[in-house]
């Protein structure tokens, strides 16, 4: 990491692992990174808002998801760094990475509510994979964040159907 960049703030996120009735896991396809990498919902958390008001209007801004119950807030925080090439570049160069609180959600609408085409949208594509896949899915500097909550998630559904 260039020395101009070291002492840059981590960006408070969240992030959503969306479970549809069959335990699939919702990703989508970036636009600003339209190669075969996926994610799930994520997002900053606005000044004064809590994490799980972030998660609900991340969700919703992203997805048009609305219609979810909250399983779980997964434990601990997770933190990564943008790789070299995209600091500066993303967030408008303020911060190096981001420092996420997870939940656990499970969608109780229709595929047809799903709309990734939103006012700002995020998304080129969605899809329910297995969760063991995320981490085939993912971009490599967010490959340790998707391994921990696919941990996390696993040792939560072990416990609920």
């Amino acid at each position: 990491m260039e020395e101009k960049f070291k002492n840059l703030p981590l960006r408070s996120g969240v992030g959503i692992v969306v479970l549809n009735k069959n335990n699939k896991v919702f990703v989508a396809k970036r636009i600003d990174n339209p190669r075969n990498f996926w994610q799930m919902p994520q997002g900053g958390v606005d000044d004064g808002e809590d994490f799980l008001s972030a998660a609900y209007r991340e969700l919703e801004e992203e997805t048009s998801i609305k219609n979810v119950e909250l399983i779980s807030e997964l434990d601990g925080l997770i933190t990564y760094n943008l790789p070299d090439r995209l600091l500066g570049v993303i967030w408008k160069g303020k911060y190096k990475g981001q420092i996420q609180k997870w939940f656990l959600m499970r969608y109780l609408g229709n595929d047809n509510e799903i709309n990734i085409k939103t006012k700002k949208p995020e998304f080129l594509d969605w899809k329910w994979v297995d969760l063991k896949e995320i981490t085939t899915l993912v971009v490599d500097f967010k490959l340790h964040v998707y391994k921990e909550v696919q941990e996390k998630v696993e040792k939560l559904l072990v416990n609920r159907p």
